[in-house]
């Protein structure tokens, strides 16, 4: 890249950076005063005229300086060569608020509060998707000879529990027995290998104890099969307010975005693209290909541990968001999450 284009990246670089901060249009004037750029005032006019004539900054009013377009701010993202980690203490703070977490649902309540409060944005994050889960124990209760419980916990900290009632009575030696053969066929496997292994017990199930394999076997089969109602968890909606001078009328205005985060299917499809641990994906805008959301960027990246994905979290707010800070705090609240995850 020429130095001419280096430059203007840096002019771009002060207009974001600026225009983040102040929330005001940033002028030739102020950028030749804040930064080092050892160019006269008429070559940073100069190059902003270039910049605004391909796309990357734009003129909100006749007599203001510019601020960024969503193409400008995708330059930005793109060059975003280093971004600054997370201190020592942010991150045990990180780790000890998430392993205070009880449960999966506590643990990830527990993450989006704590992303909104790091980025002061609307932090969102994935259930685990269960086809990615594991069975990691199956618990068999007997709670009378005709009711058991049966509780299912998988891999990415997911607890399933159901009741089963039986048409007779169950002797303790055939509750050891269905106990240990359905612990055997499902320990380990993934859920959908699960659900099959369940399904053979009932075919094979010994004549005397069939009628309460075959019922035990229905309950676990539903219980085990990929759900539909995908869920997510939402924090820091309020930080919307804070910032619904971004969301102008020409985008919808800010109750939209509330509108568009309401639909989880949205918020769904857009985490969907972002399912990959160790890289954090940007979407800006119109890139979001939602018309609720096209004054939003989304910042997300998958979480889990051992090299599965187990769902993806991330935050939703203005386009004028501080991307590097953002990008480290998503980064770092997906590795720790799945690390709490793994350890459970």
């Amino acid at each position: 890249m020429s130095s001419t284009d280096d430059r203007r990246f840096e002019i771009l670089r002060a207009i974001v950076t600026d225009f983040v901060d102040t929330q005001e249009p940033i002028g030739s004037k102020a950028i030749v005063e804040r930064h080092q750029l050892g160019v006269s005032s008429a070559t940073v006019r100069n190059d902003m005229a270039v910049l605004e004539a391909e796309g990357y900054i734009a003129q909100p009013h006749t007599s203001s300086g510019r601020v960024p377009t969503d193409k400008g701010y995708r330059m930005f993202v793109d060059r975003i060569s280093e971004v600054k980690p997370l201190s020592t203490a942010e991150r045990r703070a990180i780790l000890s608020v998430l392993d205070s977490g009880v449960d999966l649902d506590d643990v990830l309540r527990r993450s989006v509060k704590l992303l909104a409060q790091l980025t002061r944005q609307v932090a969102v994050i994935q259930y685990p998707v269960l086809s990615t889960a594991t069975v990691r124990h199956l618990e068999v209760v007997s709670l009378s000879p005709s009711r058991l419980l049966l509780v299912v916990i998988t891999d990415t900290g997911r607890v399933e529990q159901r009741m089963v009632a039986l048409s007779e009575d169950l002797a303790d030696a055939d509750y050891i027995r269905l106990r240990d053969m359905f612990s055997a066929a499902l320990h380990g496997k993934r859920l959908e290998a699960a659900s099959a292994a369940v399904a053979e017990l009932a075919n094979d199930a010994p004549d005397d104890i069939r009628d309460v394999v075959i019922t035990v076997a229905t309950v676990l089969v539903e219980t085990l099969v990929e759900r539909g109602d995908d869920r997510l968890v939402l924090g820091g909606t309020s930080n919307l307010a804070r910032s619904a001078a971004d969301f102008a009328p020409v985008v919808g205005g800010m109750d939209t975005v509330l509108d568009a985060l309401e639909e989880q299917v949205v918020v769904l499809k857009l985490l969907a693209a972002t399912q990959r641990m160790g890289r954090v994906t940007v979407q800006i805008g119109e890139e979001t290909q939602t018309e609720n959301l096209r004054g939003t960027s989304v910042v997300s990246t998958g979480y889990g541990a051992s090299g599965t994905v187990f769902g993806s979290v991330g935050v939703v707010g203005p386009t004028r968001m501080d991307y590097p800070g953002t990008i480290a705090s998503v980064a770092a609240v997906a590795k720790y999450v799945g690390e709490v995850l793994a350890d459970r």
